[in-house]
């Protein structure tokens, strides 16, 4: 869909001329960078209309993407606690599945040498601006018809542009899911200009999508579109027959709530919620208002949805005076303050073909994470629960759904 400036500032020409400024700076970065991607996408259509559509994550797949980490206004220590957490992540995807790692010039050495002694990775040279898979590599669909998988370039602007951005450059972010699909031979829907993280949804791949309003109603993400036209525009994008929005995301949660941090399919029909029973932490009326949402809803199927709670860690993790020395912030990036608290969820864990890979926060939290592991071992009887230390993924902003993105295996 082309969108003209001139619409763009219909739509905020009664805002503040600061917000009016950073709106119209984030059009210009966005268009720009569409240009400049001209007939890479060779696809014209849509996924919906071709038969396609977003495969559950829990669902076989061919293989996983991961970037090593290394901005330092992300990973204190260059990176070496975070480099560290994401080898065991790595090692124990790759015990059933294949993973592509990417890594910068600077840090492609490293990964290799980490990585050299596990099977079944794949490191490869690519330049983005920091580590987060999830939200920057393609989305990938299916048609079950024909047993092919493409992919999905949607626009990427660090969680917010001008307007309320982690970083005040993503071109390299933004340019990594073309990069990596035309890599690996996968046709590409190209959704630019609209803005979408894959951190911002989930799939039961069966026609049911679940997102929150947090996110994706931020100013910072598509300001022209309302939300019925946010809601089409991931229908056709994924296939989806409904989407399911639900209001938060985890307390604090510098993405504007991704959805991967407080809800997820474990199976169609089925999901697990971040939870407190704690009615003085502000994520508990986050969490009840989703509660409700989500015990009012059916799926695209008709069926109830069974929810079952997945308390986050009892004691809340909070930035460290000597986490704080460590990181090194450039102009325009988002800054750490001692004392911050961090979104911590054990939902945002990740399923691989064999396992069910979840955050463990240790320390005062190791009740909370024996207590977690029980939980998903319970819900997924099929898959061993894998617990990888991840606070030090956590100093970055997210967890381990958020370095990884998966890449379904296609049917013959």
């Amino acid at each position: 869909m082309k969108i003209s400036k001139g619409d763009y500032l219909k739509v905020i020409h009664n805002q503040k001329s600061t917000l009016r400024l950073s709106i119209e700076k984030m059009y210009d970065k966005m268009e720009k960078q569409s240009e400049e991607m001209g007939d890479m996408a060779d696809i014209k259509s849509s996924p919906k209309a071709d038969g396609f559509f977003m495969p559950g994550e829990f669902e076989p797949h061919r293989g996983t993407i991961m970037i090593w980490p290394e901005r330092p206004g992300s990973w204190p220590y260059e990176a070496k606690a975070a480099r560290k957490a994401f080898k065991e992540i790595i090692k124990t995807i790759a015990e059933s599945e294949e993973v592509f790692v990417a890594a910068g010039e600077r840090s492609y050495a490293s990964a290799v040498e980490a990585l050299s002694d596990i099977d079944n990775v794949h490191v490869f040279r690519a330049e983005t601006d920091d580590a987060w898979a999830r939200d920057v590599a393609p989305t990938f669909v299916r048609n079950d018809n024909t047993g092919e998988v493409r992919a999905i370039n949607w626009s990427f602007n660090a969680w917010g542009g001008e307007y309320n951005g982690l970083y005040a450059s993503w071109e390299k972010d933004d340019a990594f899911a073309s990069c990596f699909a035309e890599k690996e031979g996968y046709s590409i829907y190209n959704a630019a200009p609209f803005v979408l993280e894959g951190g911002s949804i989930h799939s039961d791949g069966e026609g049911t999508v679940l997102v929150t309003s947090e996110c994706l109603l931020s100013p910072g993400r598509n300001p022209l579109l309302n939300k019925e036209e946010i809601e089409n525009r991931l229908k056709e994008y994924l296939g989806a027959e409904k989407v399911i929005w639900l209001p938060n995301g985890i307390y604090n949660d510098e993405t504007d709530g991704h959805v991967d941090n407080i809800c997820a399919f474990i199976r169609p029909g089925e999901v697990v919620l971040a939870w407190t029973d704690d009615e003085n932490d502000p994520q508990y009326a986050l969490s009840k208002e989703d509660l409700d949402v989500l015990e009012a809803e059916t799926d695209a199927k008709g069926r109830k949805i069974k929810v079952h709670k997945l308390p986050i860690p009892e004691k809340h993790v909070f930035i460290k005076e000597e986490d704080l020395k460590g990181y090194e912030f450039e102009e325009g990036e988002d800054e750490r303050e001692v004392g911050e608290r961090l979104a911590a969820s054990y939902v945002n864990f990740y399923f691989s073909n064999g396992a069910v890979i979840l955050p463990a926060f240790g320390g005062d939290n190791t009740e909370s994470d024996d207590a977690a592991a029980k939980i998903m071992s319970k819900l997924c009887p099929g898959r061993k629960v894998v617990q990888i230390p991840a606070r030090d993924i956590l100093l970055g902003g997210g967890n381990i759904h958020c370095i990884t993105q998966q890449i379904p295996r296609g049917r013959s």
